[in-house]
């Protein structure tokens, strides 16, 4: 599966992450066993980890900054056809713009409306260029040892209620603050939302959603010499 450690190139890693499999609250406390929520109630992603939910055709989900400076990296996958999935490059073409603003529909890698943006608190800073994060790119950044990160994060939340993808597709990365300079160029920078800041989405199919607290503490896109944080989760109708 693209993004994960390979058991057969990395045997070191992949001996430790076989470890940390085991104890990473990813897989060990999913929000909900089965990823479905009780409606109204919040819950809270831990910092570093990821989870996956069940968000049913017509349902509400609400992700909560809590602390201003969390960027979530975010997916949702078509529950019938799993290969259909929250699509970054196919939800540009279909807006016309790089970032989803509210009243805009997200669609999947065959065209299709998944996620409709139906409310944000925050300035509306959020990214679409910018992979997940994952183990060769804190390699880059000069980390030696494994970093939890957010390719692996989708995986173990997905494994946690018992579901599988083929393909990490680019995330909508929720709070994430890269602006795009005249000359091409990209910068990392702190989000600019504000503590509790919320962003509401609308399911337009039946699909996985799955959300990671970015573990990034190298960049600056959690914010200079900040701690990553926790992101609360709300179903609604």
């Amino acid at each position: 599966m693209g993004g994960y450690i390979s058991r057969d190139r990395e045997p070191d890693l992949a001996a430790s992450f076989g470890a940390l499999e085991e104890k990473q609250l990813s897989v060990s406390q999913p929000l909900a066993r089965n990823g479905v929520l009780q409606p109204g109630k919040v819950y809270f992603i831990p910092a570093r980890c990821g989870a996956a939910v069940v968000l049913e055709k017509g349902k509400m989900l609400t992700l909560i900054n809590v602390s201003g400076l969390q960027v979530c990296d975010m997916w949702a996958f078509n529950t019938s056809d799993p290969d259909e999935f929250l699509s970054m490059e196919h939800t540009r073409t279909h807006l016309g713009r790089l970032v989803p603003v509210v009243g805009d529909s997200m669609v999947s890698n065959r065209r299709n409306e998944m996620l409709e943006l139906v409310e944000d608190t925050s300035p509306g800073v959020h990214d679409t260029l910018i992979a997940a994060c994952d183990i060769n790119r804190y390699r880059q950044l000069g980390v030696s040892e494994y970093h939890d990160n957010c390719v692996d994060n989708l995986r173990m939340a997905l494994l946690a209620i018992g579901k599988e993808v083929s393909h990490v597709p680019s995330p909508f990365n929720v709070w994430m603050n890269v602006p795009l300079d005249g000359d091409g160029s990209l910068t990392f920078v702190p989000p600019v939302a504000k503590r509790d800041d919320r962003i509401v989405f609308k399911a337009m199919m039946t699909c996985y959603v799955v959300m990671s607290c970015c573990p990034q503490d190298i960049t600056a896109v959690n914010g200079v010499g900040s701690q990553t944080e926790s992101i609360g989760v709300m179903l609604g109708d």
